[in-house]
């Protein structure tokens, strides 16, 4: 299996959110047969109020934004298939499932944007605080 790197910009996204979720990313990738990358991580409260007056975002209450340490408790992530970026939901799902691994092996509960209740976000993961 081809082993996949974090870019730069991912790296630099992944140093502004909790170092759990650092560790389990770093882990997911490893176990993932599709390269991913970090889109997004710590947020502030303008960027927040902005994409949900874009109905990108449902809350203001998002872990995108700071905690009491100054970093975020959420990233995102976009899949690459074959060096192209993929919004396609089957790809999402081996990526999540790699989280889950990582997740379960570290001891760290997650959430996921794709089992949402009111909104399918998959490409979210935040810590389960």
């Amino acid at each position: 299996m081809e082993h996949h790197r974090f870019s730069k910009r991912s790296l630099d996204l992944l140093a502004l959110a909790h170092p759990d979720l650092e560790r389990v990313a770093a882990l997911a990738l490893k176990y993932s047969k599709y390269d991913f990358g970090i889109t997004c991580s710590l947020r502030t409260v303008e960027e927040q109020k902005q994409l949900v007056a874009d109905g990108k975002s449902q809350t203001m209450n998002s872990k995108h934004l700071p905690n009491e340490n100054g970093v975020s408790e959420a990233i995102d992530f976009a899949v690459y298939v074959g060096g192209a970026l993929v919004w396609e939901h089957r790809y999402y799902r081996p990526v999540i499932q790699a989280f889950i691994y990582a997740a379960i092996e570290l001891g760290i509960p997650l959430r996921f944007g794709g089992l949402f209740e009111t909104w399918i976000d998959s490409p979210h993961v935040e810590l389960k605080v």
